[in-house]
């Protein structure tokens, strides 16, 4: 199986904490050289250090801050300018505040939307066009298993990851031919950040303490456990690789088997 990924240059989005770190050091261990982004430029710096470079890796970071598509896009393309080869590309964005659906004012769909599907749309814009002159693309979406099972009290983030994944499986089939795939990760319960707000919501929703319903939530995993942001990553680095080059336009959930549909 061929999982070496020497030689290829990747861009990872949301890459100092949780899924997308994980995912980045995923992808250095298979041999890429590894550009980070996001907005933290301290965090940023301290993650490139831990990359793995043992293959000659050359690892690099971007800042912006992606409430703002414009600084994403203005940051990309300088990027591009001095270093035009692109060949994986990680969309990866941190979801909005928890909450009813019927209680989310219109202009947080819109800032949702743009952190999330126009910053996505802007980023492959850009590398694009590198990868089809590689005929080597690798673009994969970590959003949510909301796009299969709605979460209760996630409801604007369930419609937009519910956009990302349907604009991700139009993409699959316009570029396939250029040698590019584009995939879906869905992670389940996974310890992050992202999981301790969902905790702190639900405790407050639900008038219990923090501690009683993230055993509830435990409880109810088939596998007994949440996952572990590597675990994530190890997905997201094999459709990545050579290996996944037949594997387009799919939803890939990681999520213990907890969602309730095929």
């Amino acid at each position: 199986m061929n999982l070496d990924l020497t030689g290829k240059t990747a861009i990872v989005c949301g890459s100092t904490q949780g899924i997308g770190k994980a995912s980045a050091v995923e992808l250095a261990l298979l041999g890429a050289n590894v550009t980070l982004f996001a907005r933290n430029e301290e965090k940023l710096r301290e993650v490139v250090q831990e990359l793995d470079s043992s293959k000659g890796q050359t690892h690099r970071y971007l800042v912006a801050d992606f409430s703002h598509p414009e600084q994403v896009k203005a940051a990309i393309d300088q990027y591009l300018s001095e270093f035009p080869d692109v060949h994986i590309l990680i969309n990866n964005t941190g979801g909005p505040a928890g909450g009813p659906l019927i209680d989310a004012r219109p202009e947080v769909f819109m800032q949702t939307f743009a952190a999330h599907l126009i910053n996505n749309q802007n980023l492959v814009q850009a590398v694009v066009p590198s990868m089809k002159k590689a005929q080597y693309g690798r673009i994969v979406n970590i959003i949510s298993t909301s796009v299969k099972q709605p979460i209760v009290g996630l409801g604007v983030s369930n419609t937009i990851r519910g956009a990302v994944a349907q604009w991700a499986k139009t993409l699959s089939l316009e570029i396939a031919r250029d040698g590019i795939t584009v995939n879906n990760v869905l992670p389940g319960y996974t310890r992050t950040a992202r999981l301790e707000g969902v905790f702190n919501m639900r405790s407050k929703a639900q008038n219990k303490s923090r501690e009683d319903v993230e055993q509830q939530m435990e409880a109810e995993m088939p596998t007994g456990r949440f996952a572990e942001p590597e675990e994530v990553a190890a997905a997201v680095a094999f459709l990545c690789t050579p290996a996944a080059a037949s594997i387009n336009g799919i939803n890939v959930p990681v999520d213990g088997g907890k969602t309730g549909s095929l």
